[in-house]
């Protein structure tokens, strides 16, 4: 059956004139002739004319980039820190520099890999480290790697010469001189400088893309870190030569490091060491202020640290001491308090701008009031008698501003609080710097689940209840009447650019002469009287004392002089030392006063030249 389809299949083919045979005999040209050498020679000039272009291309066109590839390639940099820039004061005077340190660094690329584990060992022992230290610190790049890795800071000679001694010096390990962040003052200003320090594996994976790499040493606080990009400059290094799997050849040279910038800051070196000695062993900070421009003259918080420390190596052990109880690294100028009797600047201002009292008003004080079915007594517990605006704030009645915030009522008191800047930060040019606390109806129903009350406009209005201040904020407050009605932004870098920094508030002038008025009267025989001193100029201010407990009282005096025509604010503000404002700050805003207006020298003629022969001192147990 098989072979019958087979041979009628066959038959059927070659019986016809459309066979195979015939059909190839008649229609089949290609491949005849010269046509298949035609075709292979212009697909051969096809193909290397496509060679011949990207050659072209290559060589001409992208010539001189893959000639820097193939250097970058073969030339790599050990990369070397740049200087630091330099922080000066407002005189010149400086407060952050550099100092040579001899550092050792492992260098994988030179390392011979065999003889690494004696060559750490050699290493932990001559330093006294712990090998898994070092160890953890290589293990993050390749040993094929030309970045040098860092290992100690601070090398004695002593140190050195065991190294040399010992070869491992020879085996990829190198003892470079680099610069070290040194800072002249010790704890001097160190909240305001902040430090500097080797960044750790996560900060440099979220600032590989900004050009940081392994070893590099940034900012990690006050304006060491906000000032980074100006102070840190360019990287520089030796230039060497490696073969194709990456391993030392020979070296080829230095390339340049470029320094960072110099900065100029508005601090003054001499007044902010006035200022810490002023607050002396207690928890607290000043801020000195130039209140017609808002440059920082002093910012002092205490306890502190030694910048100087955190330059280097820190153990364990050092780095638990710095974290004490006392907490050193919190700048207590730029953390929120209750800014007590102090505000009663802002209660007054809202009065007088609200309409709803005049400059001439009068109200009777009492030993306590009853509003909102609570009792509110006066610090005295007596009170004053009948008192304006002026004598109000002379004595700090509690009772009389009680009257105030109840009348005005918390939504005007809450959006003269914010005017004068109270509840956001300041703006300057430090990144710990807190935004403190205006509550209002809103906030106190999202945190308390009740309403804004009377009893909470009542607290407010002496500055107490909800309210936070920082120090800084409460001398941007002292500001506004020292310079005529304006809010200045408080700022630390010198600006050459002659910017405006203040901005009116708009301010009645009857309003800036009460409130001025009531400041003088404080320290003219009020609860300041101690600031009626013939060391300085007429002073005005404000004390101010917050209960704390279980601790006693936080305590403030904010001041500026010459009363007339102030051209320094200074706010001294003390935590948990009790005392009272008048008794315990104020002699410390003193003390800056005396520094700043002639050195602390007596000045006997100052106040018969403003129109006015000084005040006899008065004791009295001050608020």
């Amino acid at each position: 059956m098989q072979n019958r389809f087979s041979d009628k299949f066959s038959g059927d083919l070659s019986g016809s004139d459309l066979g195979i045979s015939g059909f190839y005999n008649k229609t089949r040209t290609v491949g005849q002739g010269n046509q298949s050498w035609v075709l292979m020679g212009i697909l051969g000039l096809g193909l290397i004319g496509g060679i011949g272009s990207r050659l072209c291309y290559l060589q001409l066109s992208q010539g001189a980039k893959n000639r820097q590839v193939a250097e970058n390639n073969r030339v790599r940099t050990v990369a070397k820190l740049p200087v630091r820039g330099n922080i000066y004061d407002r005189k010149g005077r400086l407060l952050a520099g550099n100092k040579l340190s001899h550092t050792i660094f492992v260098w994988p690329l030179a390392t011979k890999r065999e003889n690494w584990l004696t060559t750490r060992h050699q290493i932990a022992e001559i330093l006294d480290l712990d090998e898994a230290t070092i160890q953890a610190k290589v293990a993050n790049v390749s040993m094929n790697s030309t970045n040098r890795v860092r290992i100690a800071r601070d090398l004695t000679e002593a140190q050195i010469t065991r190294l040399q001694e010992s070869g491992a010096d020879k085996e990829g390990i190198d003892v470079d001189i680099e610069s070290v962040r040194y800072y002249p003052g010790g704890q001097l200003a160190a909240h305001v400088l902040g430090y500097t320090g080797e960044m750790n594996d996560r900060e440099l994976t979220e600032r590989r893309s900004q050009g940081y790499r392994l070893g590099d040493v940034t900012g990690k606080m006050g304006l060491e870190s906000t000032l980074e990009s100006r102070l840190r400059g360019e990287w520089g290094g030796t230039q060497v030569e490696v073969n194709g799997a990456g391993r030392l050849q020979q070296f080829l040279g230095q390339k340049v490091s470029k320094p960072g910038q110099d900065v100029t800051v508005t601090i003054d070196l001499e007044l902010q060491k006035v200022a810490e000695a002023a607050i002396g062993k207690n928890k607290a900070a000043i801020v000195a202020m130039d209140p017609r421009t808002g440059e920082i003259l002093a910012m002092a918080s205490r306890p502190a640290f030694d910048p100087n420390v955190l330059s280097g190596r820190i153990s364990p052990a050092i780095w638990k001491q710095l974290q004490g109880q006392d907490h050193p690294f919190v700048n207590r100028a730029l953390r929120p308090f209750p800014p007590a009797s102090t505000f009663k600047i802002v209660t007054t201002t809202a009065a007088l701008e609200s309409g709803k009292f005049k400059p001439d008003t009068i109200l009777q004080t009492y030993p306590s009031i009853r509003i909102g079915g609570f009792t509110f007594a006066d610090w005295n517990h007596a009170g004053f008698g009948p008192l304006g605006f002026p004598g109000a704030l002379k004595w700090s009645s509690d009772t009389f501003f009680y009257q105030v915030g109840q009348r005005v009522g918390g939504p005007i008191l809450i959006d003269w609080t914010r005017k004068y800047g109270y509840g956001k930060k300041t703006g300057i040019e430090l990144p710990e710097e807190a935004k403190g606390l205006v509550a209002d109806d809103t906030w106190k129903q999202l945190n308390y689940k009740m309403h804004w009350s009377i009893g909470d406009t009542i607290n407010m209005s002496i500055g107490q209840g909800f309210l936070q201040a920082t120090p800084l904020q409460v001398a941007g407050m002292f500001a506004v009447p020292a310079n005529g009605g304006y809010h200045v932004q408080p700022h630390l870098v010198k600006d050459p650019s002659k910017r405006e920094w203040r901005e009116s508030m708009n301010l009645k002038p009857s309003t800036i002469a009460t409130i001025r008025k009531g400041l003088r009267e404080v320290v003219d025989g009020g609860t300041g009287a101690v600031m009626n001193s013939q060391t300085i100029p007429q002073a005005a201010g404000k004390s101010g004392t917050a209960e704390a407990p279980p601790g006693p009282s936080h305590v403030w005096f904010g001041s500026y002089a010459p009363a007339n025509k102030p051209e320094i604010v200074v706010v001294a503000f003390g935590e948990h030392t009790g005392g009272g404002g008048g008794k315990t700050a104020a002699p410390m805003v003193l003390k800056v006063m005396e520094a700043y207006f002639n050195g602390g020298k007596p000045l006997p003629t100052t106040k018969e030249k403003d129109g006015e022969k000084p005040a006899p001192k008065r004791t009295r147990n001050r608020r």
